[in-house]
């Protein structure tokens, strides 16, 4: 090799080697902690709350979606918001969401609903939340009217709990895909809202109930708004809810197929229908969830 050439050569080495290293995006997995929407556990924590919690936690469950919210005194589970972060600081656990109870709102004056949303905000601050989230519509809600005004609302209110520095999300019964005309009122919610201001907590199983889209199917329309899954087994017989493993929806297959792109969240739940009583259905589903979906832990 000519001098000239050499020297060149090892210019053009010299400065690459100085250069900075091109970024990629890593593909590294994400860290979940077990979650427990705690109204499965409604009766338990009504007779021994601090027992009960002792023993979500002795099944590996490390956080909590509550319910219940006292909006007149910032409460939970009759403990002060603080008070009851305490409860759960001590006993090793967390709680990233809350179901509050916006339906009361849907035809209240404005001003009420801000007022509502300020001490929901307060509570959620309090517990170290990451979601305040809006859970349920009573039957005689369930209307096109409603949905044709809900986008609005919600928007309002994830506004609202953004300036706060919190996060807003809706979650879906089996109603929500009920059709009105050529649309659901799924979608009038998912198009009609701003993707920043209103996230999606999706009920696998209702979507499987109800849906006429896969799970698959209505995560992949943005993958950025299902921040929050709930997770409930299918009765083979009855379709009404079941323990994890006990049903016909098949977990260990159909959770490793969905975009967890914008998941941030999940919560085992069943809201009735236990094979036992709810205490066993919690450490039934922890189980199997733990024996056959390893990587979301």
């Amino acid at each position: 090799m000519k001098r000239r050439t050499f020297v060149k050569n090892s210019s053009i080495a010299l400065t690459a080697s100085i250069l900075p290293i091109p970024s990629f995006r890593m593909n590294v997995k994400k860290k979940y902690k077990m979650g427990l929407q705690a109204f499965t556990i409604r009766d338990a924590m009504a007779k021994d709350l601090l027992g009960s919690l002792k023993t979500v936690k002795s099944l590996g469950y490390q956080d909590l979606e509550l319910y219940g919210f006292d909006a007149d005194k910032v409460a939970y589970y009759g403990y002060a918001a603080a008070d009851f972060k305490k409860v759960l600081d001590d006993l090793g656990l967390s709680s990233s969401s809350c179901h509050y109870g916006f339906s009361d709102y849907i035809k209240a004056p404005k001003e009420a609903l801000e007022i509502f949303v300020d001490k929901c905000i307060t509570g959620a601050h309090a517990l170290s939340h990451s979601y305040i989230t809006w859970p349920w519509m009573a039957l005689e809600q369930r209307t096109l009217n409603t949905f044709e005004r809900l986008p609005d609302m919600l928007n309002r209110i994830g506004e609202q709990v953004n300036k706060a520095g919190l996060e807003f999300a809706y979650h879906n019964h089996g109603f929500e895909f009920d059709m009105y005309g050529e649309t659901t009122g799924f979608d009038m919610i998912l198009n009609g809202t701003d993707s920043k201001l209103v996230k999606i907590q999706l009920d696998l199983y209702w979507a499987v109930h109800s849906a006429k889209r896969t799970p698959q199917e209505i995560i992949a329309l943005a993958p950025e708004r299902f921040v929050m899954w709930h997770i409930k087994d299918m009765d083979k017989l009855t379709r009404d809810y079941s323990e994890l493993g006990n049903g016909s929806i098949d977990y260990s297959k159909m959770i490793p197929s969905l975009d967890t792109s914008g998941l941030e969240f999940y919560y085992l739940e069943q809201g009735g229908n236990f094979a036992n009583h709810s205490i066993q259905s919690i450490t039934d589903s922890a189980e199997f969830f733990k024996q056959n979906l390893k990587q979301y832990l």
